[in-house]
């Protein structure tokens, strides 16, 4: 009874593409909870469903992100399983199921912010979502025609493990309201790459305040502020009819 419905469930988590109709609804596919399943239980059936529906996330979480070796390696199911049986990874996967049962609000907010990037940048294609677990690694994993959010970066900022390795700053964006902006953030980067070995450090700021700047403006939310913000929305001031990607092609 339990594989029949782990099988029905993973018939609900496969990814299907966003549609590019007027108005866009997201729904984020929850690869986490399949994933968070096997790693806690070793439950062979769940293994069977992350690689079924979900071979692409998979292999990208086990090679790219964990980086434990190949996907195909005779014994890279186990290395896998052992690797979160540390404690520290075992807590964390109990805390994101905790946190991240509803993600309802991040669903509507995507969904609305999208919307209005695409009124703004009609040709892009709105990317596949979906939640995975890493191990303190990447928040984003920006992919082919997808975008993985790694919920283990997004605990909070009082959070034990992250009061011990990471700053007050760096803490102070680890919360569940920044999913939306660095989602965001980091496709539309990909969408309009900046190559880093080219430009000044001064450049590479004013290119990051010109993305934020659409941040903000997609989000309708003032969730970056600084002097490279201010000057992005003042070169859209004085340029009055640029679109947004004459913005951040700038200088590209």
């Amino acid at each position: 009874m339990f594989s029949l419905m782990l099988l029905c469930i993973g018939c609900q988590w496969q990814l299907k593409p966003n549609t590019d109709d007027e108005n866009i609804q997201i729904r984020i596919q929850r690869y986490d909870r399949i994933e968070s399943l096997y790693l806690s239980t070793g439950d062979y059936s769940a293994l069977q469903q992350m690689n079924t529906y979900f071979p692409m996330q998979t292999r990208t979480l086990i090679e790219d992100v964990i980086g434990l070796g190949q996907v195909n390696d005779p014994d890279i199911n186990s290395k896998f399983l052992h690797f979160f049986q540390d404690s520290t990874l075992q807590h964390m996967l109990q805390t994101v199921q905790q946190q991240f049962a509803d993600v309802a609000d991040i669903n509507d907010e995507l969904s609305a912010s999208f919307e209005r990037l695409k009124e703004e940048l009609p040709t892009i294609r709105i990317p596949e979502i979906y939640t995975q677990i890493g191990s303190f690694d990447q928040s984003i994993i920006v992919g082919h025609r997808t975008l993985g959010i790694s919920l283990d970066k997004y605990l909070g900022a009082d959070y034990p493990f992250y009061r011990n390795h990471y700053s007050e700053k760096q803490r102070a964006m680890m919360v569940r309201s920044m999913i939306v902006p660095d989602c965001l953030g980091f496709y539309l980067m990909s969408l309009f790459p900046i190559k880093d070995d080219d430009v000044s450090k001064a450049e590479h700021d004013e290119y990051m305040g010109r993305i934020q700047w659409v941040v903000n403006e997609v989000t309708r939310r003032d969730v970056f502020d600084n002097e490279y913000v201010t000057a992005a929305g003042q070169l859209m001031k004085n340029n009055k009819g640029w679109t947004y990607e004459q913005l951040l092609r700038y200088k590209l």
